[in-house]
């Protein structure tokens, strides 16, 4: 488990697709940055607690450290499977890219952001970018456009595992210029994410705020169970539901209308 607030922005240093030296697959080294001063050196506290099988959340993804190193340079490597690189933009990678980087939380960890797994949902495409006073506004369309029952106005939302706010929404027709959202990164945040240095056409990690998939199957369940005792025909309970269920359904069908036309 994440929290969307990115540590540290790390280096690939080698991408190794199916590592023959490995039995992890792809394999990915990401050395990490450090600072340098007249008098000292330091570098990133991102390993001080790290063991071998921690999780790390490279880009979103939640990937296993199967080795690190802390000298010359802190770096530690992680292998990827093949359903991760067919859902994610990890194979994008080469020696040089950078990462935003995240260790697990812990239990008294603060939640800066929101709950994010670091189980991608799918990419998105950046389609525009906005300056805004210092501000910059991107916007994004998803590969997968299923997702976008789960993105709504001012929800969370992890890009390249970066908590952010949602902005805007367009559930419409793509071929009509729907089907994307927006989000704003002020000049704080465009200094300590990727996303930042992204442009138009480059691709994001998704993933959508679980707490609307466990409504929507929560709800789902319900109204089926409602619905489902109606269609029995039975009498009492059965009608019952179907009454309860219909003015549920009505309620729904109603908010929409009027926001719709608010």
């Amino acid at each position: 488990m994440f929290t969307g607030i990115v540590e540290e922005i790390g280096e690939v240093t080698t991408y190794t697709p199916n590592d023959p030296l490995s039995k992890n697959g792809t394999t990915l080294t990401i050395t990490l940055p450090s600072t340098s001063t007249s008098t000292s050196t330091s570098s990133s506290s991102l390993l001080s607690d790290c063991h071998l099988g921690d999780s790390i959340a490279v880009n979103g993804v939640c990937l296993t450290v199967t080795s690190f190193t802390l000298t010359p340079a802190a770096s530690f490597t992680v292998g990827i499977a093949p359903e991760t690189l067919r859902l994610t933009n990890l194979g994008s990678l080469r020696p040089g890219s950078r990462v935003n980087l995240e260790r697990a939380v812990r239990a008294d960890t603060r939640m800066g952001g929101h709950f994010v797994q670091g189980h991608v949902d799918t990419v998105a495409e950046i389609i525009k970018i906005t300056p805004d006073g210092e501000a910059l506004t991107f916007r994004f369309r998803p590969k997968n456009k299923e997702v976008l029952r789960y993105v709504v106005y001012k929800g969370f939302i992890a890009l390249d595992g970066t908590s952010l706010t949602v902005t805007a929404v367009d559930d419409g027709d793509e071929k009509e210029g729907g089907g994307w959202w927006e989000v704003m990164l002020i000049a704080y945040t465009q200094e300590r994410v990727v996303v930042a240095g992204k442009k138009v056409g480059e691709t994001v990690n998704v993933e959508v705020d679980m707490t609307a998939k466990y409504v929507e199957k929560s709800l789902r369940g319900y109204l089926e169970g409602l619905l489902g005792s109606a269609s029995e025909g039975a009498e009492g309970e059965g009608q019952e539901g179907a009454r309860k269920g219909r003015g549920l359904l009505e309620k729904i069908v109603e908010g929409i209308v009027k926001q719709g036309f608010s």
